[in-house]
C-alpha cells in the first residue's frame, strides 16, 4: 500500500548573490514527470533572459530514483543538475522539482564554485520550504441503517474520515473519503458496529494531500 510522505505545500523561491552572479532557486510540487516538465518550461519563459535555467526533479517518495531528471543547461557538465539532484535525493521531500536560474555577473566561479552555488541554492530553498503531506486516499460508498448514524459519526474521526455527500432514503448512504491505510480498519469497525448489516461500495484510490501542522 502506498505510504504518506512530505511534499511541497506551495511554490517557493529564494535568491542569493554569489560573486556578482544572481542565483534564483524556485521549488514546486510536481507529482508527475509531465508536471515537472511543465514547471521547468514555465521557469524558462519567466527567466528567458537568464544565463542558465538548471533543473532537477524527483518524482515519488523521498530518495526514490525511479523517476528523476536533471540538466546543466549550458553550465560545465556535472556542475549544476547533478549536485541539485543529489540535494533533492537526500532531502525528506518527494514529488519535487527545483530550478536554479543564474544571471551571470562577470566573474567565473570555477567548477567547485558552481557545484556549491547550485547545490547551495537548493539547500537554501528546502530549508524554508513549506510542507504538506501526500496522503493516498480512497472513496467509499457506505449504506447503513439510521440507528448506526450517530455511532458512525463518533468513530469517523479516529479513521480520518471525510464526509463528501449523504443521501437519505429507506437507509442512509454516505460518500466518504479516507486514507488508504485506514480503509481496512474502518471497514472492519463498520461491520462490527452494524453486525454485518452495512454495505460498503468499491474503493477508488486517490492521491490527496493535507497540510502538515
Amino acid at each position: 500500500m502506498e505510504s504518506r510522505y512530505p511534499i511541497p505545500a506551495a511554490r517557493h523561491r529564494v535568491e542569493e548573490e554569489i560573486r556578482r552572479s544572481r542565483f534564483i532557486t524556485t521549488v514546486a510540487h510536481t507529482p508527475t514527470v509531465e508536471d515537472a516538465r511543465a514547471f521547468i518550461a514555465e521557469m524558462r519563459v519567466e527567466f528567458a533572459d537568464a544565463s542558465h535555467n538548471c533543473w532537477a526533479y524527483v518524482i515519488g517518495p523521498p530518495g526514490s530514483t525511479a523517476r528523476i531528471g536533471m540538466s546543466d543547461d549550458g553550465e560545465p557538465h556535472g556542475t549544476a543538475g547533478k549536485p541539485m539532484l543529489t540535494v533533492l535525493l537526500h532531502a525528506d521531500v518527494g514529488d519535487v522539482t527545483a530550478v536554479v536560474t543564474r544571471y551571470f555577473g562577470g566573474t567565473l566561479l570555477g567548477k567547485g564554485g558552481l557545484v556549491r552555488a547550485y547545490s547551495g541554492g537548493v539547500q537554501l530553498a528546502l530549508a524554508s520550504l513549506p510542507l504538506a503531506e501526500r496522503v493516498p486516499s480512497a472513496t467509499l460508498t457506505l449504506v447503513m441503517d439510521y440507528s448506526h448514524v450517530t455511532p458512525l459519526q463518533r468513530m469517523a474521526l479516529a479513521f480520518e474520515v471525510e464526509f463528501l455527500d449523504e443521501e437519505y432514503a429507506q437507509d442512509v448512504t454516505y460518500h466518504i473519503k479516507l486514507p488508504l491505510t485506514q480503509v481496512e480498519g474502518f471497514a472492519a469497525a463498520v461491520q462490527e458496529l452494524t453486525s454485518g448489516g452495512a454495505l460498503i461500495g468499491e474503493v477508488e484510490g486517490i492521491s490527496g494531500s493535507k497540510i502538515e501542522d
